[in-house]
């Protein structure tokens, strides 16, 4: 049985880069060593190409840096509150990116998988809301830049967690 007292301290990683990521290394750096790692949980988010029917030329990323990690760096604190995890990985790409390229990767490591899922929704609903990220979309209309979706407040709203304004 896993107590408080012997529980061994989260390991987590949160990056903002503008270079891609391989998942398959970042879930080994996350779980190396770990011998009580029963489960893996990951989302990979990839840029769609099209955006209301208008081929997508790019979508641009922007954030604050410093504020944006602590961020994120607290969801996973509240991750871990809520759910029995042992690590988690936060990878977001700022920057111009072209449709199919790999934006953000959530990777949740747990003894059990239940929490592993579960923490590992629980971060990408938050983060689609509360992270302080900007987007623009670039199609063939023209530019514009992407309101937070109702769809998304809904989704961290099932946690128990109101949407925050975004400045």
């Amino acid at each position: 049985m896993n107590t408080v007292a012997n529980k061994p301290p989260l390991r987590r990683s949160v990056r903002i880069q503008t270079e891609d990521f391989d998942l398959s290394t970042e879930v080994a750096a996350l779980r190396a060593g770990d011998g009580g790692v029963g489960a893996i949980c990951s989302f990979v988010g990839t840029v769609r190409d099209v955006v209301a029917g208008q081929h997508l030329s790019q979508m641009e990323l922007e954030h604050y840096p410093g504020m944006t990690e602590a961020a994120i760096h607290a969801m996973i604190d509240q991750a871990a509150e809520r759910f029995d995890i042992r690590g988690a990985t936060v990878i977001h790409r700022v920057g111009p990116l072209a449709g199919l390229e790999q934006i953000v990767l959530v990777a949740v490591t747990s003894a059990h998988r239940g929490m592993s899922f579960a923490a590992c929704e629980f971060l990408m609903d938050y983060l689609k809301t509360q992270a302080p990220f900007w987007k623009k979309e670039h199609t063939s209309a023209g530019a514009q830049w992407v309101d937070a979706r109702s769809a998304d407040d809904a989704a961290l709203a099932r946690w128990g967690v109101q949407a925050k304004p975004q400045v």
